[in-house]
């Protein structure tokens, strides 16, 4: 709120609440941005900050049980889930370290992990097997997640014997990944496999000359607040550059 304020008080900026911006296209001079209510802007420059959406498991329960059991952040919700049973869905590192989160409140931990093998650090894995409350269950495809007014528990189907397997436990945080919030850009700009904004880490530049990106919709590789208020702000110098000096700055 504060910092909203503090832009407010600035000449020369417009802020457009609760518009959503569902198209960037390249004009001559610059950029046009369209918005769902039918806003348009013309820029000569963009910097994207759209941030991600965390990936779904997409199966009967997830949103039933939102909020209700199924969680996307341990850091935020791990206290809730005291002495309880939980399953932790991915064992990325993103997966491996909400368990680590989990340890200090969960009684019992299960990891499940759709391939044959675990994917993240393997230290954090051992430090996990270590404590006694986690188990890792591989080749382990959700089907479900089920309960009353909370959720009571997962069934998955073990992909080696073919048998959907139940647990019965009161929390599921999903960690397989997030989802890049850039279907407003289409082509525009070069993306990754991942989906994700390829940019110049030193200048936060897209391939598409005129438009930056920062925070987790880009390819930086650590996904932190801290490091996305960084290079939102290392775009910004450089847009200035870019408009002021372009020479310097292409």
């Amino acid at each position: 709120q504060k910092m909203e304020e503090h832009l407010r008080a600035q000449e020369g900026i417009d802020i457009f609440d609760g518009e959503i911006v569902i198209k960037a296209e390249k004009i001559s001079g610059g950029f046009k941005i369209t918005s769902e209510s039918g806003k348009i802007l013309e820029t000569k420059t963009i910097l994207v900050c759209s941030g991600s959406g965390r990936r779904k498991l997409g199966v009967p329960g997830e949103k039933q049980f939102d909020g209700k059991g199924v969680a996307y952040c341990a850091t935020c919700d791990a206290p809730l889930f005291k002495d309880k049973s939980v399953a932790v869905i991915g064992s990325g590192n993103s997966g491996l370290e909400a368990a680590q989160d989990l340890l200090n409140y969960a009684g019992k931990i299960y990891i499940l992990e759709f391939l044959d093998a675990v994917k993240g650090d393997t230290v954090t894995l051992e430090k996990l097997i270590q404590s006694g409350k986690a188990e890792v269950i591989t080749s382990a495809q959700v089907q479900e997640i089920f309960g009353g007014d909370f959720v009571e528990g997962v069934k998955y189907l073990d992909k080696k014997s073919g048998v959907v397997k139940e647990l019965k436990l009161q929390g599921v945080f999903v960690e397989i990944g997030a989802v890049p919030n850039v279907e407003f850009l289409g082509d525009l700009v070069q993306k990754n496999k991942l989906n994700e904004v390829v940019i110049d880490c030193s200048t936060q530049k897209t391939s598409e000359s005129g438009i930056w990106a920062a925070g987790d919709v880009s390819s930086v590789l650590y996904k932190q607040n801290n490091i996305a208020a960084g290079d939102a702000i290392k775009a910004v110098l450089n847009i200035y550059d870019y408009l002021i000096k372009p020479k310097t700055a292409e």
